[in-house]
């Protein structure tokens, strides 16, 4: 799913960015962050955790420039929608999820958990050679 947004225009309560290392290592802090962040703002934190964990092991694998890092952006909206935003060096490679996966595959499933716990993501082109992949999560009952 590609889509345009216009973050600028969102109502935004609550904003965290980081640059990370194109490394496991950075993919890994990205999502123990994101728990740390999302407890400081009292935000249920499973989903956006899982989320955070599939973009940012994209950003590493598929993103990765030598030299160049990755950027998260959590954002919590005014209206209690959580946004969060991985931002790469390879705009020229966007994300799209594939055909069917087999049970033995070792790759091919970050973006359909993605789509599984966001109610809403895509993609962003940034400045060349940059891409945003978002995803948001909005407010309702249970675990994010």
């Amino acid at each position: 799913m590609t889509r345009n947004s216009a973050p600028e225009m969102m109502d935004v309560k609550r904003n965290f960015a980081i640059q990370l290392s194109s490394t496991r290592r950075g993919a890994r802090l990205a999502r123990l962050l994101t728990e740390r962040q999302l407890d400081d703002w009292g935000v249920p934190s499973r989903g956006a955790a899982q989320i955070v964990a599939e973009l940012a092991s994209n950003a590493v694998l598929h993103g990765r420039v030598p030299g160049r890092d990755f950027r998260l952006r959590l954002k919590l909206l005014g209206d209690g929608t959580l946004r969060i935003e991985v931002t790469d060096a390879r705009g020229d490679r966007v994300p799209r999820v594939r055909g069917p996966v087999t049970p033995d595959a070792e790759s091919g499933r970050g973006l359909r958990i993605v789509a599984a716990f966001a109610d809403r993501w895509g993609v962003d082109e940034g400045l060349v050679p940059a891409k945003t992949v978002w995803a948001e999560l909005t407010p309702r009952h249970g675990d994010r």
